[in-house]
């Protein structure tokens, strides 16, 4: 059995393999899971939890993608583990991934398996939390209550989520159209915790992978047991 961890800003995700099988994934740390797995490998985008001696991913261990990046040294665990993961579920494919966390990061990946890395932007809650911060009078509203954004916002709560998801989407689905121009054919995957928001508010047509970070560290043990 193997056993990945996906330990974020705000949360740690885990998930049991049975080859390239996910059995079970839940959030929190699994104690029992950690002593009865085989293998067992992390990404830490967030805080490491203390008391836990867990293999890390790192850049330099050996990889199913290539790394074209200038800086690999500060590319996140979780950034390549979603790579990973989409070569995995579409091989010999181009492939754009939108994870939708704290941050949002859109990551490419070649049809031969070349991540050449992508872009880096602010969260949903983090931009919400920004607009509350720096200026006197707009409210802050919090994303777990939101479902879907409006297109045309009529009060100023309804304003700020449309002008905060309607510019993060249009955003996302402009970096598709910019991709798909380079490389036909281009799949476009979406995971993270907003991404069902995205969703709802708009993002069709996307392939939505929510275990994608999970199933990316996965193929990286199942290649470095080779």
């Amino acid at each position: 059995m193997n056993l990945t961890l996906d330990i974020g800003n705000t949360a740690v995700k885990w998930g049991t393999f049975e080859g390239r099988v996910l059995t079970d994934c839940g959030y929190g740390m699994p104690d029992k899971l950690l002593r009865k797995a085989d293998h067992t490998l992390a990404c830490t985008s967030g805080k490491s939890p203390e008391g836990f001696d867990i293999q890390r991913l790192t850049t330099e261990m050996p990889l199913p993608i290539q790394l074209n990046y200038k800086t690999p040294q500060t590319l996140g665990a979780d950034r390549v583990a979603d790579a990973c993961g989409a070569v995995s579920l579409h091989p010999g494919e181009p492939c754009l991934v939108i994870d939708a966390g704290t941050c949002i990061t859109v990551d490419f990946v070649d049809a031969k398996g070349v991540y050449h890395g992508g872009a880096i932007m602010p969260g949903l809650k983090m931009s919400l939390q920004a607009l509350n911060t720096f200026t006197d009078k707009l409210p802050l509203i919090e994303i777990e209550s939101v479902e879907k954004a409006p297109v045309l916002g009529r009060t100023t709560e309804e304003s700020i989520l449309a002008g905060t998801l309607g510019a993060t989407l249009l955003a996302l689905a402009g970096y598709v159209t910019l991709y798909k121009e380079k490389a036909p054919g281009l799949r476009v995957l979406l995971t993270g915790g907003d991404a069902e928001r995205l969703m709802a508010s708009g993002a069709n047509g996307w392939e939505h992978v929510p275990h994608l970070t999970l199933i990316g560290l996965n193929e990286i043990l199942i290649y470095n047991e080779k």
